[in-house]
Formats: C-alpha cells, sequence, structure tokens
C-alpha cells in the first residue's frame, strides 16, 4: 500500500514538473516580481531626484534631513540596482552644508475656529 501512495505521488511531481502550465505559473510570477521591483525603483528615484533637487536649490540640508535621505532613500535605491542621476544629485547633497533645523511656531487665534 505504502508503495503505491509513494508512486502515486511521485507520478505526480513528475507530472507536475512537465506540465507546461506549472511552468508559465513561474514565469509569470517572477515577471510580476520584476514589474514590482522596476516600479519600486522608479518610485525611489523619483524622491531621490526631488527630495536632492530640493536641498540643492534651497542650498543646505539639516543633519536629520541627510541621514534619513542617505539612509532610507538612497543607500536602499543603490541596494536594489539604482544609479545614474540620483547619484549625481545625491553626491550634490553630501557637499551642501549643514544647518540647525528652523521651528517656527506660529499662534492660532481662537477665531480661526
Amino acid at each position: 500500500m505504502a508503495d503505491l501512495i509513494a508512486s502515486g505521488v511521485v507520478t505526480l511531481i513528475i507530472a507536475l514538473l512537465t506540465s507546461s502550465g506549472f511552468w508559465a505559473f513561474i514565469k509569470k510570477r517572477d515577471q510580476i516580481k520584476d514589474a514590482n521591483a522596476q516600479l519600486l525603483i522608479g518610485l525611489a528615484h523619483d524622491r531621490v531626484i526631488h527630495l536632492g533637487m530640493r536641498y540643492i536649490e534651497r542650498g543646505w540640508v539639516t543633519k536629520d534631513e541627510y541621514e534619513n535621505f542617505v539612509r532610507y532613500l538612497y543607500t536602499p535605491y543603490l541596494r536594489v540596482g539604482g544609479n545614474g542621476l540620483a547619484q549625481k544629485v545625491a553626491e550634490q547633497v553630501a557637499e551642501l552644508p549643514f544647518h540647525k533645523a528652523r521651528v517656527e511656531v506660529t499662534s492660532v487665534s481662537e477665531s480661526t475656529f
């Protein structure tokens, strides 16, 4: 009885591995992963360029802004294969002078509620 079950399982596995439907499923799944990875790289590229250019146009960056830019955007972007213009922007951001963060407090009058 055990030999019959083992034989059936082996036959089922061989049939599954040789079927074109199984390999089409694997290929489609890989294509979706590739598309998701490309989309993520594109979004990271956009954020690196957008924030980097904002800092460059302003002419300075706070230490917190720079650390967040590098740690949470630029370094992961490089790890997934990003490069090019974003690298140039990141290099220019790295050359910007640091400024202390400005905190502006405005009072709110009761009439605005």
